[in-house]
């Protein structure tokens, strides 16, 4: 009973206990149904009867989330299987298709021509009346440093499967990339070095003919590809020229610039005509014979060789230094010589038999001795401030290679001191590192300079996509206003703004 005049207090509540059980952590989730869905559905909707169309769609939504949740369900396992081969990651691991190059079909006093002039000029006796009746595919480059030219141009014109980042195409209107063959380290080099002497000059100018002129050759280049449609389509911003001597197609350079460049170094070129951003650095085709042997330490007795001019220009001023700091050392090889077999051979003997192998500047920041060095197993010492390196991407040249400043280098003691202290264990393992990369400088390897080479020419292709639709775009600018937002690089920065 309850007082009169006051409400009935209301009974409160009896406290929720739980069992034991339910402090226990929980196991593994796994989806169960209930035990009664329909009591379920009931207890939600207490006032009416449920409709059946929502008793039944909530069991259908009950059944797909059992679906997606169950482990063992096969759906479940073929909509993660639909994600994963669907996935941004899985389609990125996919090897990418080549890039494709169409091979312009020059005139052939662009190519095979060079070489049979080349013979004529510098050859030995008789080889200008052997060159004339060879057919071309005969014919056979001189060896020569620069010999990339005759390397990309043979194997684009090999015919067959081909594992390479880019593949010919006949048809010029499916091609993303245009190659230029001319071989124009080689037409720089044509004419003798020394002319015929006076005694003979008259006779020798009527047996030889019309003489040949590289600037006239560059010339008739670039007007023969100013008559085709797909250099004038995009300026030549998506062909390709190799210039591997610092010298080759000087006169045209300012009229190709737009082009992919493939180059040597960038000693003679200008920052709004070359950089890392668009063009590609090449190694040295070496002169000398690679060493056989495994790595060692005890069959190298000198310390440190050298052989080369000792006077060059411009940067290569240092190298009279480096000899007057370096020729009284006892266990250091250092000799003036230029360019002939015997000094190749001593060259060979030398760099085979030192530990070290000393690569100052020349008239450009890079040369052929350094990649003479690498298949020397010598490890190369680069006293060369603004030199570029080859294949960077995949090549880390301090683990191959000791780098020292011109200003340390020239100081008296200072190279050997910093060279003798390099343990035999440490020289061993720059020697195992190079062991591993130098087929990398090797052109006759399938698998070398070439392939990486095209490797880096199929990376560019992105980057002309982008500069061709910009172009579309932009306001013609003066002949005075250059637009460097994109490729040009100094020797300390490059600008990829834009």
């Amino acid at each position: 009973m309850w007082e009169r005049g006051r409400p009935p207090r209301k009974q409160r509540p009896a406290p929720l206990i739980l069992p034991a059980s339910a402090l226990v952590s929980p196991p593994p989730p796994r989806f169960v149904f209930p035990r009664s869905l329909f009591a379920l559905a009931s207890r939600a909707m207490p006032s009416r009867r449920p409709s059946p169309v929502i008793l039944l769609l909530l069991a259908l939504a009950l059944a797909l989330l059992f679906l997606l949740l169950s482990p063992s369900a096969p759906s479940a396992s073929r909509l993660s299987h639909s994600f994963i081969s669907t996935s941004p990651s899985s389609s990125a691991s996919s090897p990418p298709s080549p890039v494709k190059i169409y091979l312009y079909d020059l005139p052939s006093k662009f190519t095979y021509g060079v070489v049979r002039s080349y013979m004529s000029a510098r050859g030995p006796s008789g080889s200008s009346d052997a060159a004339a009746v060879l057919a071309d595919e005969e014919l056979r480059y001189p060896g020569h440093q620069h010999s990339a030219e005759w390397w990309l141009f043979k194997d684009l014109r090999r015919r067959g499967p081909r594992d390479r980042p880019v593949a010919r195409v006949d048809d010029p209107a499916e091609a993303d990339l245009f190659y230029v063959p001319f071989f124009s380290s080689l037409s720089l080099v044509v004419n003798p070095i020394r002319p015929p002497a006076a005694a003979n000059a008259s006779e020798a100018a009527a047996t030889a003919g019309p003489s040949y002129s590289d600037e006239a050759m560059q010339d008739e280049l670039v007007e023969w590809l100013e008559r085709q449609s797909y250099w004038r389509r995009h300026r030549g911003r998506d062909h390709v020229f190799i210039c591997q001597d610092p010298n080759a197609l000087y006169r045209v350079v300012d009229r190709i610039s737009n082009a992919v460049l493939l180059v040597s170094d960038f000693g003679r070129l200008r920052g709004d005509q070359v950089s890392l951003v668009k063009d590609v650095i090449l190694p040295y085709s070496h002169r000398i014979n690679p060493f056989k042997g495994d790595v060692n330490v005890d069959s190298r007795p000198a310390l440190l060789f050298f052989m080369g001019n000792r006077y060059r220009k411009e940067g290569g001023k240092v190298r009279d230094t480096l000899f007057q700091v370096l020729e009284n050392e006892g266990d250091v090889i250092i000799k003036h010589g230029a360019q002939s077999r015997v000094s190749r051979r001593m060259a060979t003997q030398g760099m085979h038999s030192s530990k070290f192998c000393l690569h100052p500047a020349g008239d450009t920041p890079s040369a052929c001795r350094l990649f003479d060095a690498l298949v020397s197993l010598c490890v190369p010492v680069i006293v060369s401030d603004h030199i570029e390196l080859p294949f960077e991407d995949v090549i880390d040249y301090s683990n191959i290679s000791i780098f020292v400043d011109t200003s340390k280098a020239v100081q008296p003691g200072f190279l050997t001191s910093m060279l003798r202290r390099v343990s035999s264990e440490r020289i061993l393992e720059y020697q195992r590192e190079i062991q591993r990369v130098k087929h990398y400088f090797e052109y006759e390897d399938l698998n070398g300079p070439v392939n990486q080479i095209w490797r880096q020419v199929s990376m560019k292709a992105p980057l002309i996509k982008l500069l061709i639709n910009r172009n579309k775009r932009l306001v013609e600018r003066g002949t005075n206003e250059t637009d460097c937002s994109c490729i040009c690089s100094t020797p300390s920065e490059i600008s990829t703004a834009g």
